[in-house]
C-alpha cells in the first residue's frame, strides 16, 4: 500500500513541471517579441510584412501564457487538456508570428520545432504525430494563402515539406526520448520508494533495539540516539543535534579516549546510582576516522541474567550432592542429640551441651534449605504485576504471619508506578526478607516501623520500591559486604538471606542496592526492570 502510494502520488505533481518550464519559455518568447515591437531597432525580417499583425499576435501571446500560469497553479482543467489547449496555440500563434514576419523564409517556422517536441514529450501515445500533423498542416496551409493573396512573389513548398517533416522526425524522437524518461523516472520513483521503506524500516528497527545506538562525530556533535540509549542512559533530555557534553561523563570520557587511543579496551559505567552496568562499545563509520563513530550500549543487566541462571543451575546441582551428602549425618546427629537430651541421668551441663548441638544442627539444616532454594528457583518466570493491588495483599499477609500491627508498616505508590516485570513468588520471597530483617535489626526501638515506598525514578525512568526501616543503619565499613554470601552480623544468621535476595533480583534483570536513609536507618532499593523495555528470558 506504501509503494502504490508513494509512486502514484510524486507522479501526479511532477508532470506539471515540465508544462511550468514549457510555458515559462512561452513568456519568455511572447514577452521578447512585445519588448521588439516597441523598440526602434527591430531585427529584419520580424514583422517585415504585417507590423499590426506580429504586434496584436506578440500581446495576445503574453496574455495567454500569463492565464496559463494560473490554470497550471491550480491544476485545472485537467493535464492532458491543457497540454493539447497550450501547444495548439502555440502553432497558431507561431504560424501569424511567421506570416508578419515574411513567411517560412523569416526562419521563424524552427520554433514549431520546439512547440511540436514539447508537446510530444508531455504525452505519450499518438498526440505526437497530431501535433506534427497540425504544424505541418498550418504551414502549408500559410503557404498556400501567401500564394493565393499574393502577398509574398515567391513561395517555398520545398523548404515548407522539409520542415514538416523535420516536425514529424522530431516527434518520433521526442516520443523515444519521453518514454525513455518516463522508464527513467518510473525506475528512480521505485528505487526512492524502496529506500524510503529501507530507512523507515532501519529507523524501526535501530529505535526498538535493546542495545542502545549513538552516532557522534569528531565536532562532537550527536546525530542519533535510539530510545535504548535513552533508557540505559536515565534520561529523556537528550535528542538529536546535541553536544557530548549532554551524556553522563563516564561515557563522554570514554568516547574521547577511543578517539586517541582506539586499541583501549572499554570500561564498564553507570550513568547514575540506579541505572545498570552499561559496557560500551566504538566502530568507525565509513573508512576515515573523522567519518564518524558509531556508540553501542549494552545493558549488563541481560548478560548478568544469563549469567546468573548458569550459575545457579550449577549451585543447584552442587546442593542436591550436599543435601543427599550432609543430610543423612545432619539428622543422625540431630536425632542423636535430641535422645540425648531425653536421658534422666543427664546433668546440667551436659543437657547446655546437647542445647549446642540442636542449635547447630538446625543451623546447618537451615544454611542448606536457603541454598536449596536457589535450584529450586534456577529459572524465572517474570510476569507484569500490579504493584499496587499485589503490594496491599503482601502487607495484609506479613502483618497476620508475622502478628504485627499494621501500624507498624507504612506503604506509598505513587500513581505514575502501575506495572512491573517479576517473578511474583520471587518477588514474595525478597521483599519478605527484607521486611524480616527491617523488623529485627529494628529491635532497639520500642514498636519497630517499616515504610515501603515506590515510584518512578526522575533520573531512569523505571519504577523502584524501597524498604526502610527504623533502626540505626549498617556500618559503612559493612555495607559493601552485606551481599556476599555467608556473611552476617549475628550469631543466629547464616548470612544468605541478602545474597539470595540479590541472586532472584538479578535473575528478573533488577537491582537491589543498599542505600543510608535520611532517618538513621536502612533502604534496601529494588529497581526494576524497565517496562519498556522486552526483557530477555
Amino acid at each position: 500500500m506504501l509503494n502504490d502510494n508513494a509512486t502514484k502520488q510524486p507522479t501526479s505533481t511532477q508532470m506539471w513541471v515540465p508544462l511550468r518550464l514549457l510555458n515559462l519559455y512561452r513568456i519568455t518568447l511572447a514577452g521578447l517579441a512585445s519588448i521588439l515591437c516597441y523598440s526602434d531597432t527591430i531585427p529584419y525580417p520580424l514583422a517585415s510584412s504585417n507590423f499590426n499583425l506580429f504586434y496584436t499576435t506578440s500581446i495576445v501571446y503574453l496574455v495567454v501564457s500569463l492565464l496559463n500560469v494560473i490554470t497550471i497553479r491550480r491544476q485545472a482543467p485537467l493535464f492532458e487538456s491543457q497540454v493539447y489547449a497550450q501547444v495548439l496555440v502555440d502553432i497558431a500563434i507561431i504560424t501569424l508570428l511567421m506570416h508578419a514576419s515574411g513567411g517560412i523564409s523569416s526562419g521563424m517556422g524552427i520554433l514549431l520545432v520546439i512547440a511540436v517536441a514539447g508537446g510530444s514529450l508531455l504525452i505519450v501515445g499518438r498526440a505526437a504525430v497530431l501535433f506534427a500533423s497540425v504544424a505541418t498542416l498550418a504551414l502549408l496551409a500559410e503557404q498556400i494563402y501567401t500564394s493565393w493573396s499574393k502577398l509574398l512573389w515567391e513561395t517555398n513548398y520545398t523548404q515548407a515539406g522539409l520542415l514538416g517533416a523535420s516536425f514529424f522526425a522530431t516527434a518520433i524522437l521526442a516520443q523515444v526520448l519521453a518514454k525513455r524518461l518516463r522508464e527513467s523516472e518510473a525506475l528512480a520513483e521505485k528505487r526512492g520508494v524502496d529506500l524510503a521503506n529501507m530507512a523507515q524500516l532501519t529507523e524501526y528497527i535501530i529505535q526498538r533495539m535493546q542495545t542502545g545506538i549513538l552516532v557522534v562525530d569528531h565536532n562532537k556533535k550527536i546525530h542519533l540516539v535510539n530510545a535504548s540509549a535513552h533508557h540505559l542512559l536515565g534520561t529523556t533530555k537528550l535528542s538529536n543535534n546535541d553536544t557530548l557534553n549532554k551524556l553522563p561523563p563516564p561515557l563522554q570520557q570514554q568516547i574521547e579516549r577511543w578517539w586517541s587511543h582506539p586499541n583501549d579496551e572499554p570500561k564498564l559505567f553507570k550513568s547514575t546510582e540506579t541505572t545498570p552496568n552499561i559496557m560500551p562499545r566504538f566502530a568507525h563509520l565509513g573508512g576515515e576516522e573523522a567519518s564518524g563513530t558509531l556508540v553501542f550500549l549494552e545493558d549488563m543487566a541481560s548478560v548478568a541474567q544469563q549469567a546468573q541462571q548458569l550459575k545457579l543451575a550449577s549451585l543447584g546441582r552442587l546442593t542436591a550432592s550436599i543435601a543427599h551428602e550432609i543430610r543423612n549425618p545432619l539428622g543422625a546427629i540431630s536425632h542423636a542429640g535430641q535422645l540425648l537430651a531425653e536421658s534422666p541421668q543427664l546433668g546440667k551441663s551436659e543437657a547446655r551441651l546437647t542445647e549446642i548441638i540442636q542449635n547447630h544442627t538446625q543451623r546447618i539444616n537451615t544454611i542448606i534449605e536457603n541454598i536449596m532454594q536457589l535450584n529450586r528457583r534456577d529459572r524465572s518466570s517474570p510476569e507484569e504485576i500490579d504493584l499496587s493491588i499485589w503490594l496491599a495483599s503482601f502487607v495484609d499477609d506479613l502483618c497476620l504471619n508475622e502478628a504485627l500491627p499494621h501500624a507498624q508498616i507504612h506503604y506509598d505508590l505513587t500513581d505514575e508506578i502501575t506495572i512491573v516485570r517479576f517473578d511474583e513468588s520471587q518477588l514474595q520471597q525478597v521483599l519478605l526478607n527484607l521486611c524480616q530483617n527491617g523488623l529485627r535489626h529494628s529491635t532497639q526501638n520500642e514498636l519497630p516501623q517499616l515504610w515501603l515506598q515506590g515510584g518512578i525514578s526522575s533520573e531512569s525512568g523505571t519504577p523502584f520500591l524501597e524498604v526502610i526501616d527504623s533502626g540505626s543503619g549498617i556500618d559503612p565499613s559493612l555495607a559493601e559486604h552485606i551481599f556476599e554470601p555467608f556473611f552476617t552480623t549475628t550469631e543466629s544468621g547464616t548470612g544468605l538471606g541478602l545474597y539470595i535476595s540479590r541472586e532472584l533480583c538479578e535473575s528478573n534483570q533488577a537491582r537491589l542496592h543498599y542505600t543510608p536513609a535520611p532517618n538513621g536507618g536502612s533502604c534496601f532499593r529494588i529497581t526494576f526492570a524497565d517496562p519498556r523495555r522486552r526483557q530477555v528470558i
